[in-house]
Formats: structure tokens, C-alpha cells, sequence
């Protein structure tokens, strides 16, 4: 048996050892989100860029940071990147993508800056993955009314998301509030939904912490965009399969 003393030197250096860890994370956490806030405007211009470009089908996306692909390699390996990348290798055809999303943007930001957007548009695709930033003061007659305003402005073929697992505590208590409000306005106005929530509680928070989150721990990189675009991308082919 260990003495008293060893015991307790021992359990101080497990528990400084943990305060240097924890502080490292923090760090690197900091300094990711730095980083990823200082390219929100070239990930902005370059979508920008992408709808001033013709195509023979029109891709509309409806969303918030991660429609835009913080935390990816570049915009184009965002979940919205790769099904555009998609919809070009199964078809053949070049591809318009009009990517209308804002980092940050919650519901409200949606309603009054993105929806406008699509008056007149007749898009072949629309992809509408919003609410996730709703979650942190979450209020669950609000999310549902601008929900709600937000689906009745859809054309008939979007394809509205989940949202994505959230994986603990409150937060994901709320993420499953709101995923059973998306699917009952869903089902009322006919939309399929993406399985967002699903394909990414899949793959653990282990998982997802080790390898599929950006440098602020918290947007997903490439690996975690193509989880992502994994949940929209059945849905992408019934669509295509149907023309």
C-alpha cells in the first residue's frame, strides 16, 4: 500500500495535469475560433462568386455557418459543396448553386434576409438546414411559429433538415424538441426531412470530438461535412430519380 503522502502527491499531479490539458484545449479552441471568424467573409464571397455563375440547374440552400462551410478545408467541401458536386456527377449537367445562407443566422435571420430571396426562383434543388443557432436560448413557441413561416415559403420540392445531434445535456434536450417540431411541420406541408440528427448522433461525441470537428470544436471539418451531406444526399437521388 501506497503511503498517504504518495497518494496525495499523486492525485495533485492527475488533477494540475488535467487544469494544463483543459487549458491547452481551451487554447487551441480560441485561437480555432479566431481564426475560422477572420474567413467568414471569404467563405461569403466565394458563395457569392458560385451564384453569379450559370448552370443548367438551380441549387438554392437555405441556412446558417455550416451551409456556408466554416471549418471546412474551403466552401466547397461544405455539406452544400458536396451536394452540388453531386447533383453534377449524377447528371451530367453544370449546376447553379445560389447559396443564401449567413453565418449565424438563426430563424428570424432567415425570414427576413434569406427568404426574400427566393421569391420568383424555380430551383430544381433547395436544401433548408436552419435552427441550430436557435438552440441556445431556446424557446419553443417561437421556434415553431418561425418555423412554420419559413416552410410556407418553401417550393414543394425542398428538402428541409433536422438539426444536427448536439450529442449533451440541455442543449440536446432542446435539439430534440425542435427535430419533433421540424418533422411535424415537415409532414404538414409535405417535405422530406433530412436525417441530420441521426447520422450525426451516430457517430458519437468520441468520434466526433477526435475527428470530425474544425479547430474551434464546434463546426465540423471536411470528415464532419460529409456526414453531413451523407443525411441529404438519399433524399438528393429520390429527386433526381423522379425527373
Amino acid at each position: 500500500m501506497l503511503p498517504a503522502t504518495l497518494i496525495v502527491i499523486a492525485a495533485s499531479i492527475v488533477v494540475a495535469a488535467g487544469f494544463v490539458v483543459r487549458g491547452l484545449v481551451q487554447r487551441r479552441q480560441a485561437n480555432g475560433a479566431e481564426r475560422l471568424a477572420k474567413s467568414l467573409h471569404l467563405n461569403a464571397r466565394w458563395w457569392r462568386e458560385q451564384g453569379d455563375r450559370g448552370g443548367e440547374l438551380l441549387y438554392v440552400a437555405i441556412g446558417d455557418s455550416a451551409a456556408q462551410g466554416v471549418g471546412a478545408s474551403r466552401p466547397g467541401r461544405s455539406y452544400v459543396g458536396l451536394i452540388a458536386k453531386h447533383l453534377r456527377d449524377r447528371t451530367g449537367r453544370s449546376v447553379r448553386v445560389l447559396n443564401l445562407s449567413i453565418s449565424g443566422a438563426r430563424l428570424r435571420e432567415a425570414i427576413a434576409k434569406q427568404l426574400p430571396e427566393i421569391e420568383g426562383l424555380k430551383p430544381d434543388l433547395m436544401t433548408v438546414a436552419i435552427g441550430a443557432n436557435d438552440i441556445g436560448a431556446f424557446d419553443r413557441g417561437r421556434f415553431a411559429k418561425e418555423l412554420a413561416e419559413i416552410y410556407d415559403a418553401l417550393p414543394p420540392n425542398a428538402i428541409v433538415s433536422e438539426l444536427p445531434a448536439f450529442y449533451l445535456g440541455e442543449a440536446e434536450r432542446n435539439v430534440a424538441i425542435a427535430n419533433r417540431i421540424v418533422h411535424e411541420l415537415a409532414e404538414k406541408h409535405g417535405f422530406e426531412v433530412a436525417s441530420l440528427h441521426a447520422v450525426t448522433k451516430r457517430q458519437g461525441v468520441t468520434r466526433y470530438a477526435l475527428n470530425q470537428v474544425s479547430a474551434d470544436f464546434f463546426h465540423p471539418n471536411d470528415r464532419g461535412y460529409r456526414v453531413w451531406a451523407s443525411a441529404f444526399l438519399p433524399l438528393v437521388d429520390e429527386r433526381l430519380d423522379a425527373r
